[in-house]
């Protein structure tokens, strides 16, 4: 693991991220809208609590999703058909962020701080990143947020007020960004929950490698405004 300072724009290989913890790879820096994309541009993110030092990581292997082979169960799309869903982009991104600091079952505290929300607000006023939202009956009730460059999304949380609001927000996008070709949503870590719906490992070299590419294809800058069929 390396040090960071404050005026810092680039960071160490991933090659030298930490075994243990998986992927600690450096500590400092800023939450710059600089600093940030270049971190994402190299598949670097932050990930710190409050009161500790900005941590950056690149965990080895990648939990991914490729848009086009997201898994919709049938009950699922029942839900989506019948639930009374609409979904949203790019209209409510701040509350998304604050819905998603919310308290969790299982869970104390949050990552997701004053500093990170008015970081990820900044990226979203240049254009880079975005919140996907489920409104139901005029009340947000799921979503999720991420930043995108070039044909790379990254996914950061997601939330759910009722049952699906966030699945029925994930489905959504992925149907946009296979549609825009965007060729990877960065999941980040494994969990049950996304491989449930399509996820899967891959290599850190292999994710690098593939992100590369990506992030050096034409860029569609926010706001979004979805038109890929429901």
């Amino acid at each position: 693991m390396s040090d960071l300072v404050s005026t810092a724009t680039f960071f160490p290989a991933v090659e030298s991220a930490m075994r243990e913890p998986n992927g600690l790879l450096a500590t400092g820096g800023d939450l710059s809208v600089e600093l940030l994309l270049d971190a994402y541009r190299h598949g670097i993110f932050p990930w710190f609590n409050p009161g500790e030092p900005i941590l950056w990581w690149s965990p080895d292997p990648r939990m991914v999703l490729v848009p086009d082979e997201i898994r919709v169960t049938r009950s699922l799309a029942r839900r989506i058909r019948n639930g009374g869903f609409e979904v949203r982009v790019d209209t409510a991104f701040a509350d998304v962020m604050r819905a998603c600091a919310g308290p969790r079952d299982g869970a104390d505290g949050t990552w997701i701080s004053p500093a990170m929300i008015a970081a990820y607000t900044r990226l979203h006023q240049a254009g880079y990143a975005h919140s996907v939202e489920t409104w139901h009956a005029g009340e947000l009730v799921g979503g999720l947020y991420g930043v995108a460059i070039g044909r790379m999304f990254y996914g950061e949380s997601m939330f759910s007020r009722v049952a699906d609001a966030s699945k029925v927000a994930l489905v959504r996008l992925a149907r946009q960004l296979q549609q825009w070709e965007f060729g990877l949503i960065d999941c980040q870590m494994e969990t049950p929950h996304l491989a449930s719906l399509g996820a899967r490992t891959l290599p850190r070299a292999a994710f690098t490698t593939r992100l590369a590419e990506l992030v050096n294809l034409p860029h569609h800058p926010g706001p979004w405004h979805f038109d890929a069929p429901d």
